[in-house]
């Protein structure tokens, strides 16, 4: 499932590379003093894995949603539209911006649904955030022909679908912005960090400047003398964090590979005995999550029972659905949106999402499917 389970001693040598080299930690200067600077070559690995032309790392992936957010023109008053199955971060970062989060419901592929999309749009949209849940797209397609049509920028949240694909491209690289995250649960696990990815010039120079208390990074200037024409905050990364980074990414393929194996293996052995979560065609997923939708509920328990005592657990739903559910959050929306939040919950309550642990085999995969067909 997350990138720490493939942690080991290359990403170990890699921390102590960074002290071995001058224990610079900082993402600037002390040129004399480092051989690497391990946040900008993590960047431009990643700009070649997801096929974009500008990767910036932050703090975190809150952090990344919240630039991305800011770099695409939102303002306080300002209304984002996003969907209530995200993780409260997303919501946070519209928050922070002084914006007004919208939330629309999800459909079967429990993302977006486009339809509440449609009416939700108003004359203070400034942004669209679709969120890629546990592994797989949003109806990209149809999300991005409505922005165009009205003229609204799209960010992407995909802070849980890291190398997930839609019609061949890198979520996370299909509208004006993109967030990824890199906390301990993450495809990519650094601690703590995210990054913007943009194809989008402007998009990147106000996201460089605003990560980094609005500094130009004026090549005529020194740090201490440089330029800056708005302000900004602390969202930078450190050296670690990206000497980490770039190891983990190198594993990326062969992780989404193995999740892919275990995934198929689950799936498979469970003899087409239940109904799973509806994968857009043009989505190829992280396959990090296999999510079932059960309404008897007696079945339902017994599925999250027999996943716990064999050792596999459960993944945000049931067990953090709290956090993961804009029904819930009364202290940070609305009575309207949280209102409008209860048909994705009762939605949310008849699914289980299965992780995919990459420290469990092919085979034990096939015996948890195999005991979970018996429940049917």
């Amino acid at each position: 499932m997350p990138g720490f389970e493939w942690i080991d001693g290359e990403e170990k040598d890699a921390v102590m590379a960074v002290f071995d080299e001058g224990g610079v930690l900082f993402a600037h200067g002390f040129d004399g003093m480092r051989k690497h600077f391990h946040i900008r070559e993590f960047e431009q690995k990643a700009r070649e894995y997801f096929q974009v032309k500008h990767c910036l790392a932050v703090a975190s992936g809150t952090a990344a949603i919240k630039v991305s957010l800011k770099s695409v023109g939102v303002q306080p008053g300002d209304e984002v539209i996003t969907q209530a199955f995200n993780f409260i971060a997303t919501v946070e970062a519209i928050l922070d911006c002084g914006a007004v989060p919208v939330i629309t419901n999800v459909d079967s592929s429990l993302n977006m649904a486009v339809d509440d999309l449609k009416i939700l749009i108003t004359n203070k949209t400034k942004a669209i955030l679709p969120v890629h849940m546990l592994g797989v797209s949003a109806n990209m397609k149809a999300i991005l022909k409505i922005a165009t049509e009205h003229g609204i920028p799209v960010v992407e949240d995909n802070c849980e679908s890291i190398g997930a694909k839609y019609n061949g491209q890198s979520l996370g690289t299909l509208g004006q912005a993109g967030a990824i995250s890199f906390d301990q649960g993450k495809m990519l696990a650094t601690g703590e960090g995210g990054m913007v990815l943009t194809n989008d010039a402007a998009v990147s120079k106000y996201a460089c400047e605003y990560h980094d208390h609005g500094h130009e990074s004026n090549p005529d200037r020194p740090r201490g003398r440089d330029t800056h024409s708005i302000y900004g905050f602390n969202y930078r990364m450190t050296e670690m964090q990206g000497a980490v980074g770039k190891v983990q990414l190198s594993k990326l393929s062969r992780m989404l590979e193995a999740n892919k194996e275990r995934y198929q293996a689950l799936e498979d052995a469970m003899g087409g005995k239940f109904r799973f979560r509806t994968i857009p065609k043009e989505c190829v997923p992280t396959f990090d999550t296999l999510i079932l939708v059960e309404p008897d509920e007696y079945v339902r328990k017994a599925v999250i029972d027999t996943c716990i005592q064999e050792g596999f657990g459960t993944k945000n739903l049931p067990d953090a659905m709290e956090w993961h559910c804009t029904a819930f959050w009364d202290h940070a929306l609305s009575a309207e949106q949280v209102a409008r939040s209860q048909k994705t919950r009762i939605m949310l309550e008849d699914a289980v999402a299965i992780p995919v642990w990459l420290r469990k085999t092919v085979d034990d995969y096939q015996r948890l499917g195999k005991l979970l067909m018996k429940l049917k």
